[in-house]
């Protein structure tokens, strides 16, 4: 049996699904996808991190006796150029987005295609309802969880077999400015190990589930980057927490579990990557000078304007900040979440597309189990309530760092100040949340 391990979004050795089910004579590769990288600019930070854990995973399959060859080209190109050595079946982890599966399709016609679940925990075939359909609201399906939320270990997958290295030539690593890339400098965290970073939260878990909200602070984990490319697997993360005695990570544990309904979502109803989830038609707003301003962060607004050049010069936002930018765009601007989502796509470092679907759609009132059409988040509010002092919108926007903050989270409040050249909101915030509740009353009926 000769077997390609196609390693993807898994870039480790522990608890990994392909390695465990692997038979004797293995070729580990790892594929640098044109279809994927051509469409990306060639600043994203994304790139860099990917490049250098492949090349970690390369280390770390070398300690255990194995190697990893490594391309740069279509996955179609290269598995054609493979079937030649004679591979009886390729192993790889599933993925569930639209292109994964037509990807995958398209690869199993040149060799068997034996893909195992390794990035996420649940079986979206499974822990279905008792009349054998999808959940499709988050807290009956996570309390029909609960002998695996409430367990103190997930088994992990264990390498069982000897493993031959197959012989093959592993000298070639592509480079980035090879693939069209400029090697980017990553924030320190990415930096770390996810070990690291678990040990680091574990001291700040205790009060997580209220610090969460404040984005001001520095108390979230920091471990969605890695999650997002299997340098730690799902599992791995739970064992961890879990393994700490007297440790309160329910909170914690349950927007992991978040994260698998999203993927569960996205199984069950492939289409809402690009349709509304919910039967509903809305006629959303062209305009196209107010979005290029959300994306630029020239909006008026300190609080949006802050957190979207925040993700335009680092690639991270803070989970509430994403909720106050998408709210903006999708109610006050009234702009389609498909055009957020896909800007998201391009700039966050740990882009789901499963976990970004379904967030953008929670955020227009389009999803499952989404936010009432009528909640409208008030920027100005959300502002005041989870950064009382103006601490990030100050950092971020640096001629803002010696205004009043009581003035930041005043509608046009800047405007009082002579002396600061601020830009007017583009839309009224009060006028405009009126209009989306009128509008989506009227798409309802």
């Amino acid at each position: 049996m000769k077997q390609i391990l196609w390693f993807r979004r898994d870039l480790r050795v522990t608890d990994n699904a392909i390695l465990a089910n692997a038979n004797k004579d293995v070729l580990p590769i790892f594929i640098f996808d044109k279809n994927i990288l051509e469409k990306l600019p060639n600043d994203d930070k994304r790139v860099t991190f990917i490049y250098k854990s492949v090349l970690n995973l390369k280390t770390n399959l070398k300690k255990i006796g194995l190697d990893l060859a490594i391309f740069y080209d279509n996955p179609k190109s290269v598995f054609t150029k493979l079937k030649k050595y004679g591979f009886d079946e390729i192993l790889c982890s599933v993925d569930f987005d639209s292109y994964s599966i037509s990807r995958d399709k398209e690869i199993e016609k040149i060799l068997p295609l034996n893909r195992y679940l390794d990035s996420f925990i649940l079986n979206p075939n499974e822990h279905l309802k008792k009349d054998q359909t999808p959940y499709k609201v988050f807290t009956p399906f996570y309390k029909s969880l609960d002998p695996i939320t409430s367990s103190s270990k997930i088994s992990t997958f264990e390498l069982k077999n000897k493993l031959n290295k197959i012989d093959f030539d592993y000298s070639f690593i592509p480079s980035l400015e090879m693939m069209g890339f400029i090697e980017q400098k990553l924030p320190d965290f990415l930096e770390k190990k996810p070990a690291e970073l678990l040990n680091t939260f574990k001291e700040k878990i205790e009060k997580y589930d209220k610090a969460r909200d404040y984005f001001y602070m520095d108390d979230t984990s920091k471990i969605s980057v890695h999650l997002r490319f299997g340098l730690i697997s799902p599992k791995e993360v739970f064992n961890y927490l879990k393994s700490e005695q007297n440790l309160n990570s329910e909170s914690f544990i349950r927007e992991l579990f978040w994260r698998e309904f999203y993927n569960y979502i996205l199984f069950h109803f492939p289409s809402s990557q690009t349709q509304n989830f919910q039967d509903i038609k809305i006629n959303w707003s062209d305009n196209k000078e107010h979005f290029e301003k959300w994306c630029r962060g020239e909006t008026g607004v300190p609080i949006v304007d802050a957190a979207m050049r925040h993700l335009n010069n680092t690639g991270t936002m803070h989970n509430r900040l994403r909720m106050i930018t998408a709210s903006f765009l999708t109610k006050n601007l009234f702009i389609d979440w498909k055009k957020g989502e896909k800007y998201f796509a391009l700039k966050l470092l740990d882009y789901e597309a499963s976990s970004n679907i379904g967030s953008w759609q929670w955020s227009a009132s389009t999803g499952t189990d989404a936010n009432p059409y009528f909640r409208v988040f008030n920027p100005y509010s959300q502002s005041k309530k989870f950064d009382p002092d103006a601490i990030f919108i100050k950092k971020v926007i640096p001629e803002l760092r010696d205004v009043n903050p009581k003035l930041l989270h005043i509608e046009n409040g800047l405007l009082e100040d002579i002396f600061i050249k601020y830009p007017k909101s583009i839309v009224d915030i009060t006028n405009s949340r009126r209009q989306a509740i009128q509008n989506f009353k009227k798409a309802k009926n």
